[in-house]
Formats: structure tokens, sequence, C-alpha cells
């Protein structure tokens, strides 16, 4: 797909980022990691690829705002527009030499997410969508959601908690009551790969219920440009703001939808 200037000033930015992180994982034995929480890393290669996609996508565009889970968030001159940036998401693979993780760059429009670039560099993977256009992979590939109809032969992803979230028993309650009903449940350690994973028809469908805006903006548009439904595991909340969503194809979204928000 012939994207805009800014999605390809985004996926440059991610091949980038994602070439430092490679280096470093090659040698994650000899990362310096300090702890920001229970079971939450950050570690050089972390800040270090945040730094270079500031540089990039600031440099590119000076006026817009950001918010990166790193370096947090600043206003900019152009009060519409904001990259929302996360530099690498599935931290935990990353530091036990786990290859799925990947670089998460969206852009924000007047509230919207209007462009989304998730990079596997591990496995040199690009999803990336601008709404309206579609969700694509690497140079060519149009992405479409899964047709399975049947609940019995679906696998889906999830993101189950560690002990300090206050999520865990909510999601074990979901376990209990999904995994019956279908083929499978994942658990891959990486929000934005387990959403561009269902626009690639690899997932059926994905849930989460404590995630950040940065874990998930990319991922929500390229999802849903591929043919997915998006919604908030509350009814009628907004999954960006309450960091809690459901993610599925046409036919197996009502029948997750009604398992997850059974009580």
């Amino acid at each position: 797909m012939q994207g805009s200037a800014n999605l390809n000033i985004m996926m440059k930015a991610a091949r980038k980022a994602g070439r430092s992180l490679v280096k470093d994982f090659r040698e994650v034995e000899n990362l310096q990691v300090s702890m920001k929480g229970a079971g939450d890393f950050v570690s050089r290669a972390d800040m270090a690829a945040e730094t270079i996609l500031k540089e990039e996508l600031m440099g590119a565009r000076p006026t817009y705002g950001w918010l990166g889970e790193e370096t947090g968030g600043t206003d900019g001159e152009d009060p519409t527009r904001r990259w929302i940036v996360d530099p690498l998401d599935g931290t935990t693979n990353f530091l036990h030499g786990l290859p799925h993780w990947a670089v998460s760059i969206a852009l924000e429009h007047k509230g919207k997410i209007v462009a989304g670039v998730i990079f596997d560099a591990a496995k040199d993977e690009m999803f990336y969508a601008e709404k309206g256009s579609g969700a694509w992979l690497n140079d060519s590939k149009r992405l479409r959601v899964s047709g399975r109809r049947s609940m019995i032969e679906a696998v889906f992803a999830t993101g189950v908690p560690f002990a300090a979230k206050r999520t865990l028993p909510a999601t074990l309650k979901d376990l209990a009551r999904v995994m019956p009903e279908c083929a499978g449940v994942r658990r891959f350690g990486s929000a934005a790969l387990d959403l561009a994973y269902v626009a690639a028809g690899r997932y059926d469908g994905y849930w989460e219920r404590e995630l950040n805006i940065w874990d998930i903006a990319a991922g929500s548009l390229i999802a849903t440009e591929a043919g997915a439904l998006i919604d908030g595991i509350r009814p009628e909340s907004d999954p960006l703001e309450t960091g809690a969503l459901i993610c599925a194809n046409g036919e197996l979204f009502n029948p997750l939808t009604k398992l997850l928000r059974s009580q």
C-alpha cells in the first residue's frame, strides 16, 4: 500500500528503533535492567528505542504532541495531533530471550487513531494501517480477520496479569468461562501483537482487562481496518480510555462478548 507521508515517517522510525532493539536482543544477558514495579521491567534497550522514536517522529513533526510509555506526555503546538508510542511492547519476553515483542506507534488526530504501525523486528513483520485504507503486512499483503464462525474452532488470545494486578481474579474467571467454549486460549505477552494477529487471522479474537493506551492504540486501528470488531469489556465504554477491550471477527464477537460480560 502506498501510505501517507506520516505513515512512511512512522514505518521508518519503527524500523530504526527495531534495529536498535534487535542488536540489544542478541546480547540480552548483558542488558542493564531496573525495576519499575512488580513484574514490570524497563531496560536500557527500551529507553534507547524510545529516544530513537522521539527523535525521528518529533524531528519530522515537531508541532505534534507526544505520549510515550517511558518518557510520558507533552503537549504540542498542534493540539489536534499526537504520537502515541510503546517502544517495546513485550518487555518481559525481550528480557527472557523470547522473540515475541514489538515497536508500536499510533497517530491520534482529534481524539481518534488515524494511523498505526506495529513492527515485530525479530520476525521482520511490519503491520500497519491508516483509517479507511485497510490493514497491511509488509509491502503488499492485505490483512483480513479470520472467517471462523464456531466458538469451538476458535483460538483466542488474552493477557494474564501477574499477582499484583487488580484484574487477576476477573481474568481467571474469564478463562474459566471462555476456555471450555473454544479450541484454545493463548497468552503470548504482547498486546500489540495480539491485536495484529487478530488482524492477520492468526487469532480469532482477543481480550484483556488492564492495558494502557500505548499498548493498544496502533493495534486497535490495524484490527478494525482488517475487519475486526472492538468494544470495551464494560458496555459502551471506550477501550482506549479504560484499557479493557474485546476484539474479534464479526462472527465471534457477540458470543465472546457474552461470555466476558456474564457475571
